[in-house]
């Protein structure tokens, strides 16, 4: 399936196989794809909760209002964001660079985030949300459904997974084989709604 077929056809999709499991070959590859989303400064912020315990998913199942692709879907993700990833080794980060590049990223990592506790996580939540796009399409070029999701008690959800302090949860992903379509689009808004050229009036 082509980018733009995988654009198109992918849904929020609610009901999933329970059968169905995916390969750690597959899950890999959808993370490895994932990887290759751009994030500020090449920090890559996210970190990846493959949530694959029964009663661990049943119990995250109770936090999110009992929606049935928590449980349902081959695979749980649980997006996750390391806030203070611009100060841990921040030439890691550029590695594989020119060492006066990777000294020069590394010291404007710094001067860019040191003290400015919402630009962390607007950029944390940025990436996080760039690297779900990547696995939804990912998932969908491999024949798989997936639904992002937000409606959940994010602290009762950080609590199960033993959320680190200085980490977030951006949202959760089910990645699975769904059983029943999307309901219709509903209706999407004409460009003339949502293209302004230039400025706003």
């Amino acid at each position: 399936m082509d980018t733009l077929e995988a654009i198109r056809t992918r849904r929020s999709i609610k009901h999933y196989d329970p059968e169905h499991r995916m390969t750690d070959e597959e899950i890999e590859q959808l993370l490895s794809l994932a990887i290759l989303s751009p994030t500020a400064f090449n920090i890559q912020h996210w970190r990846f909760v493959v949530v694959k315990d029964p009663d661990l998913r049943a119990r995250i199942r109770e936090a999110a209002w009992n929606q049935a692709q928590v449980t349902d879907a081959s695979l749980l993700l649980v997006m996750t964001a390391d806030l203070k990833a611009w100060q841990r080794d921040p030439a890691r980060y550029w590695r594989d660079a020119d060492a006066q590049v990777r000294d020069f990223m590394a010291l404007n990592i710094t001067k860019y985030y040191e003290g400015r506790e919402d630009v962390q996580r607007d950029e944390a939540l940025r990436s996080c949300g760039i690297a779900a796009q990547t696995i939804m399409l990912a998932a969908r070029a491999m024949g798989y459904d997936s639904c992002p999701m937000d409606g959940f008690d994010f602290s009762a959800v950080g609590k199960l997974i033993n959320l680190p302090e200085d980490h977030m949860i951006a949202m959760m992903i089910a990645v699975g084989k769904g059983t029943k379509p999307a309901w219709p689009r509903p209706g999407q808004l004409p460009l003339s709604d949502v293209v302004i050229h230039d400025r706003f009036a």
